[in-house]
């Protein structure tokens, strides 16, 4: 592990409470957090190695999330709404930070890996709000960045996330809305980050359920590229508020 990731590792756990909370209405991670399964290639998603040549910062809208998967035990901690058992409010969450190839082809499950921590788990519940999903990302995902172990790849992805500022999704959510009306008031809230840099997605009915962020090999945002999928900008889009 290189002395840049260190560094990175440090500042992001001192900063850990902040961070991991800022896109979280309330989040209280329980003593003994969940415990995951292993996440392994199959024979649908094998193992692949290639050359990284972009990432991609994908972030998860929850009320509709919640709409959809609430019931399940496995959703408990995140659409739940706390107890003893912890759990929390959110608005976006981090799904991941996924290296991409160089052409529409990425690499995944690039390497074997023990189960993640309980410490690990626990620093990173309140950005992505599943064990499970956490085991998933660094098992898909974070075995294919060259030098980092699961706490650099987890401090890499969550300082990305923590940065990030929203529109009023609330107002947004009350008035006709397209994907690229949704990405434009995502990039004013954003310095830097412009409309064409940044990837919308929406389930069948057309409700939101996640923004796509193309970042570039030193994770600084960039345009995407044309085959990074997603919504066309004037397609119409809905955004469930849940109850609030």
């Amino acid at each position: 592990m290189t002395n840049a990731v260190r560094t990175l590792i440090a500042i992001t756990l001192f900063a850990s409470p902040a961070v991991a909370q800022a896109q979280a209405y309330s989040c209280s991670v329980p003593a003994t957090p969940p415990r995951p399964r292993p996440d392994l290639p199959t024979a649908s998603q094998p193992r692949r190695v290639l050359p990284i040549g972009s990432y991609t910062l994908a972030i998860s809208w929850t009320p509709q999330y919640c709409r959809q998967n609430g019931r399940q035990a496995s959703a408990r901690f995140q659409c739940g709404g706390g107890g003893t058992g912890g759990g929390g409010r959110f608005g976006f969450t981090l799904h991941g930070l996924w290296p991409d190839g160089v052409g529409k082809d990425w690499p995944q499950y690039c390497k074997s890996t023990d189960l993640l921590s309980a410490a690990t788990i626990r620093r990173n519940l309140c950005s992505t709000p599943s064990a499970q999903l956490l085991q998933h990302e660094w098992a898909k995902h974070g075995t294919c960045m060259p030098g980092f172990d699961p706490d650099a790849y987890f401090a890499r992805s969550t300082a990305l996330y923590g940065r990030l500022r929203y529109p009023d999704m609330n107002a947004l959510s009350r008035r006709p809305l397209t994907a690229g009306g949704l990405a434009q008031a995502m990039a004013r809230s954003n310095p830097g980050l412009g409309a064409g840099m940044m990837r919308v997605t929406a389930n069948r009915q057309g409700w939101l359920d996640e923004i796509w962020i193309c970042l570039d090999t030193a994770f600084r945002y960039t345009r995407c590229p044309a085959h990074q999928g997603g919504l066309k900008p004037g397609a119409t889009l809905k955004i469930w508020r849940g109850g609030r």
